[in-house]
């Protein structure tokens, strides 16, 4: 099983912390936002994840290291792919064409999530969605009796469903995938300019394969500077409630307050962190 992480946006809403760093290794509740997505994917997968393909922008061989280096760390091996232009989602994911082989998760690095449910890989696609009250800034999707999606609507204005697409897939046929993203781009098919996968889908429906909708419990945005803050709160609950605090940190005359990440070689001096 393969993961494909597109991340080579600049992260303009997060300056000035990606000036120095993309968006996806800013640390969230200890760890990189990237280094959460990947566990908990691969918490959700039911085979063993074999490689983790990250498409970049020309980040620099440091970065490269670090994304490959977090890969290994989860047994799996990390590779590197480049979008130079940004020409959307489905030409972001064909950038890793090499990886499009056989069973594929796709999860765009501003986005975490909670679930407890294995992805069923009986189905030829599962799309990670969450019900919200108002759904106008996402794309949703509708679905049929027999929980089968039969709708891809980008940005409703009028209410056609509640479950917004949160842009992590999964798909059977990662070879399948790979030719429906190709046929968009031979033929310029382009959707507000940019070549998007929601329009891949849509083939891949209309020619009878069956993708259904997976819910998670809990959605998390990293898509701006507050969004994030309340991330990196969330995450401390649900990851570290009783608080982590590294061997090496040196603590002195401090309170620390739940949840708490204290990181390696930390120095605290005469302080309170976190809430009371």
């Amino acid at each position: 099983m393969k993961i494909i992480i597109p991340m080579a946006g600049m992260g303009k809403r997060m300056r000035p912390h990606t000036l120095t760093v993309p968006k996806p290794l800013i640390p969230v509740a200890g760890k990189p936002i990237v280094q959460h997505l990947m566990e908990d994917i691969i918490s959700v997968c039911p085979e063993k994840v074999d490689e983790i393909a990250f498409v970049v922008g020309r980040f620099g061989s440091q970065v490269e290291k670090t994304l490959t280096d977090i890969a290994a760390s989860l047994g799996a091996k990390g590779t590197i792919h480049y979008q130079d232009e940004p020409l959307g989602t489905a030409h972001a994911i064909l950038c890793a064409q090499s990886a499009l082989k056989g069973k594929v998760v796709v999860a765009f690095a501003d986005t975490l999530f909670k679930s407890n449910a294995k992805i069923d890989s009986a189905h030829d696609g599962t799309i990670w969605v969450k019900q919200i009250e108002d759904p106008r800034q996402f794309g949703v999707v509708k679905v049929n009796a027999e929980n089968i999606i039969t709708d891809f609507v980008e940005k409703p204005v009028q209410f056609v469903s509640d479950l917004a697409i949160i842009r992590i897939y999964y798909f059977k046929d990662g070879e399948n995938l790979k030719k429906e993203l190709q046929y968009l781009i031979d033929n310029n098919i382009k959707d507000k300019g940019e070549f998007q996968l929601t329009n891949a889908m849509e083939n891949m429906k209309n020619k009878g394969l069956k993708l259904v909708p997976g819910k998670v419990e809990e959605w998390l945005d990293c898509g701006n500077k507050d969004a994030t803050a309340y991330t990196n709160g969330r995450m401390l609950d649900i990851k570290y409630p009783e608080n982590y605090i590294s061997p090496s940190a040196k603590i002195t005359n401090s309170v620390i307050n739940k949840p708490c990440f204290i990181a390696d070689n930390a120095e605290i001096i005469g302080s309170v962190i976190g809430l009371e």
